[in-house]
């Protein structure tokens, strides 16, 4: 594919698309995850990502889903983490296909999808990611995040990050 992807926000006919792309990568990244069953935001994608307050863009070459990214309103579940009365959004379902990474298309998407909840009036971007998901820290650290926890669970070690907009 020589194409350059072109990103798009997603619409109703692309959401069968946009989940089996984003079921699948899950899969490959968290087998042990994607045995537990489908997590509630892609069980209700189209409620939560088009209807609701979630966003929701892919970057598509030659007709193919090749990466996505989306965000959902922060739910306050991690106690350690307090975003009391500022607008909170949580950076979730970032996949790239192998072929497409290392190409700055990651750091685009991204980009979108800061603008978009600037332009929501997003205060606060917040994501966690883990240690064993090659050069993930690093491209959030890149993007202006800043790592505010790091849970002492030996296998996941979750990372908490987050950006003020």
């Amino acid at each position: 594919m020589n194409q350059r992807p072109v990103l798009q926000a997603v619409t109703a006919a692309d959401s069968t698309a946009v989940l089996a792309f984003v079921l699948e990568a899950r899969a490959e990244l968290f087998p042990k995850l994607s045995a537990t069953g489908m997590p509630d935001d892609l069980a209700r994608f189209e409620a939560t990502y088009l209807q609701g307050d979630g966003q929701f863009l892919i970057a598509r070459a030659e007709g193919q889903i090749v990466a996505a990214i989306g965000y959902l309103p922060y739910d306050g579940r991690f106690p350690q983490l307090d975003y009391q009365g500022l607008k909170t959004v949580e950076v979730v379902r970032l996949f790239v296909l192998p072929a497409f990474r290392r190409s700055g298309l990651a750091g685009e998407l991204y980009r979108a999808l800061e603008a978009k909840a600037r332009a929501d009036g997003v205060e606060v971007v917040y994501l966690h990611t883990h240690p064993f998901l090659p050069g993930a820290i690093d491209f959030w650290l890149r993007q202006g995040f800043e790592i505010v926890d790091v849970e002492a669970d030996p296998v996941w070690q979750t990372t908490h990050m987050q950006r003020y907009l």
